[in-house]
């Protein structure tokens, strides 16, 4: 599998090489922060799983008490429309008092070029 971050597809190779399927990705940023607690990151997973959204990178630390994490989804197999995932994002962050934000790539690329 190679990923082109430029053209954001993805080329999968058969086993044999006799041919390329294209896959358009599309992706979205999500920020979690927050005063770290146990099943942050299992909320936030079930959530998406249950949206059918892939996680396809995801960093996280703990500064001190504070916990921080960038993902970044798949959500070309969104079974949930983005504003409403925004929403159900929201609402996760207020029932455990975090901050949560949801971008699409494009728009999250747009916002911090330089």
């Amino acid at each position: 599998m190679y990923i082109c971050k430029y053209i954001r597809t993805i080329v999968y190779y058969t086993e044999i090489g006799q041919g390329v399927v294209l896959v358009n990705v599309q992706k979205a940023i999500i920020s979690i922060i927050g005063v770290d607690k146990v099943g942050i990151i299992y909320s936030v997973s079930k959530l998406l799983a249950e949206a059918n959204i892939n996680i396809l990178d995801i960093s996280q630390t703990i500064l001190r008490d504070i916990f921080t994490m960038i993902m970044i989804v798949d959500i070309s197999n969104s079974t949930v429309e983005f504003n409403i995932l925004k929403e159900n994002l929201n609402s996760l962050g207020e029932k455990m008092g975090l901050k949560i934000d949801i971008q699409k790539e494009d728009i999250f690329r747009a916002m911090h070029r330089l």
